[in-house]
């Protein structure tokens, strides 16, 4: 987003949302009138993005009822759209964001209105079981697993700060497809985005980052209209044992404590004076480097279910997604570093949600 376009989303401000829509490379229909709708975002979910849409029937003389038509722009038999969202910049000039590609699932008509629902591009790898046993070679790395349960339907594209390394004998994976990928990334210490553009993203797992955007309930220049936060001993640990199988066949493992001085689930803390571990087993695990490794990215990943959380009701700020960090200042926070967990934009005038992690 423009600087310009930045200032402005930090009041009320006029919108727009446009969509096209693809079936392979084929462009089907572009400017599809779109009349409300919202889009979710939770990345503690297999296939974060969810979006629905409502559009007129009938509009500049085109029928947008898909009926029966496989090739229609809004029926579900492999259509995409490539969703924008447009911030009134002053003097009629709207500038567009692209919120990403998703995958049309359901549509149907209802009088005047055609409801149609989209997910996000990891639903191609989350339906597409294994057809027979996937078994690594004896060549295959973690990288070119992931590149080879996830192409052609995803471009897989790997972070820098990532280490490839060969994978033991002898695994081998039956139905789920999405899951092997899943089990691969946590043995690399590493997490997958589909970004804006369509691509699968590979990059190791942290809570480090510079924030984007600052986040705060000050009368002058604030964005924030209400707070909610919440905590819970549910699911809590302060410490992490992943377990692995070296090639003599001994059982290793590695142990990741919760160390941090704020945490309130610290090691050794008043959480709990005692051991309170969760477990990892992996078989990709073949020596004690790794499961360490693999035990820090756990910690690291489950802490985003069990830490402090903020509920933010603010004005929509398109630029946002999930695991982008802020900085927030209110419900007693002062520029403090949190990162998106989940969120909600609507596609028509209204308030968005967030709910960020506190780091």
């Amino acid at each position: 987003m423009s600087a310009t376009a930045l200032a402005v989303v930090q009041g009320s401000y006029n919108m727009a949302v446009r969509a096209e829509s693809w079936l392979g490379d084929q462009l089907l229909a572009d400017n599809i009138p779109i009349s409300d709708g919202s889009e979710s975002r939770d990345r503690s979910l297999s296939v974060p993005e969810q979006v629905s849409l409502t559009i007129p029937r009938h509009d500049r003389g085109t029928d947008w009822d898909p009926g029966t038509d496989p090739a229609h722009p809004l029926a579900a038999y492999g259509q995409m759209l490539r969703i924008d969202y447009g911030v009134d910049t002053g003097a009629g000039q709207m500038e567009w964001i692209n919120r990403g590609w998703f995958l049309i699932t359901d549509s149907s008509c209802d009088g005047d209105t055609v409801s149609v629902s989209c997910a996000g591009l990891l639903t191609l790898i989350d339906e597409a079981k294994l057809v027979s046993p996937f078994q690594p070679s004896s060549t295959d790395t973690l990288s070119t697993i992931i590149r080879g349960l996830t192409e052609p339907a995803l471009t897989v594209s790997y972070d820098g700060g990532l280490t490839d390394r060969s994978v033991p004998l002898g695994m081998q994976w039956d139905t789920d497809r999405l899951g092997a990928i899943t089990e691969v990334l946590d043995a690399w210490g590493a997490e997958a985005r589909v970004t804006e553009d369509g691509y699968l993203y590979v990059q190791p797992v942290s809570d480090v980052g510079a924030p984007v955007q600052l986040i705060t309930d000050d009368r002058e220049a604030g964005t924030v209209v209400q707070w909610q936060g919440s905590t819970t001993r549910d699911g809590a640990f302060n410490l992490v044992v992943a377990q692995g199988e070296d090639s003599s066949g001994n059982q290793i493992q590695g142990i990741a404590y919760d160390g941090a001085g704020d945490s309130p689930y610290q090691y050794g803390g008043p959480f709990n004076p005692l051991p309170v571990p969760y477990p990892y087993q992996s078989s990709l695990l073949t020596t004690v480097a790794q499961c360490r490794k693999a035990a820090a990215a756990q910690m690291l990943l489950l802490r985003r279910t069990a830490f402090r959380k903020l509920v933010v009701t603010m004005v929509p700020h398109p630029g946002l997604v999930q695991g982008d960090f802020v900085a927030v200042t209110g419900a007693g926070l002062t520029e403090a570093l949190c990162v998106i967990e989940s969120l909600s934009l609507p596609y028509s005038p209204g308030e968005q949600q967030l709910t960020v992690r506190v780091l």
